[in-house]
């Protein structure tokens, strides 16, 4: 049998993290916050240079998920991890050169205020201003961004993003990023409190510089995945 006529079967994890602007550290006035992805520079051919998705071949002896935690802990910390989802399949018989390969994409989310070590050839980018990237990843990491953004609306997937306790001002700048468009805070605060998937904790946030009312802390509801409203839609200001 020829070689190239075996099909392959790898898997490509889509992380997404809220971070500062790139070149300008957290607490910075030009340090907006941006919706970013984990990708990692090729060394060797295929298309030496391009950046990709963490990823690589399913082996025999594992299934879907456990070969997408073994391949992103090679780029990053799984621990930091608080969400992994399986999305869709890209089997395009022309997707990579040489033999087919078909790619099973995931979903992953890491917390803001999270800071995994990555290796040399690993870094975030945002997902607004992607680098050249191989094959068909950055088609995975739009349909990844866009499945996100679908289940702000209708889930509670926010948590996997959000610190342990936050502001409704931090939590509009989070869903602000992750969606690409602002979000009144006021009307965040009112959506998710109907639907009990933030909860006050009682206490607020320090002071800051200029002084102030307190700002209150909230929290997520659990940490469990779960819909909330499943005909629900946040949409882009008019």
């Amino acid at each position: 049998m020829n070689v190239n006529t075996i099909t392959a079967h790898e898997v490509l994890v889509a992380v997404f993290q809220v971070r500062p602007g790139p070149g300008h550290p957290e607490g910075s006035p030009r340090a907006t916050p941006e919706l970013c992805v984990l990708l990692w520079q090729r060394a060797l051919p295929p298309m030496p240079g391009t950046w990709s998705l963490p990823g690589g071949r399913l082996r025999d002896d594992e299934d879907l998920p456990t070969s997408a935690r073994r391949q992103l802990a090679e780029k990053v910390d799984v621990r930091e991890l608080a969400h992994l989802e399986q999305l869709s399949v890209f089997s395009d018989p022309s997707r990579v050169p040489g033999r087919r390969v078909i790619a099973s994409t995931f979903l992953g989310l890491i917390p803001c205020q999270a800071e995994p070590e990555l290796p040399a050839d690993t870094t975030w980018h945002p997902v607004a201003r992607l680098p050249g990237m191989a094959f068909d990843h950055r088609i995975v990491v739009d349909h990844a961004r866009s499945r996100l953004a679908a289940k702000l609306s209708y889930t509670n997937i926010g948590f996997a993003l959000a610190p342990g306790e936050f502001t409704v001002s931090t939590l509009r700048t989070i869903y602000s990023a992750a969606l690409g468009y602002p979000v009144d805070a006021t009307n965040l605060q009112r959506v998710l409190g109907r639907r009990g998937v933030i909860t006050p904790t009682g206490t607020t946030a320090p002071s800051g510089r200029t002084g102030g009312r307190p700002a209150a802390l909230y929290r997520y509801t659990d940490t469990d995945y779960r819909v909330t409203d499943e005909f629900a839609a946040l949409r882009p200001p008019t």
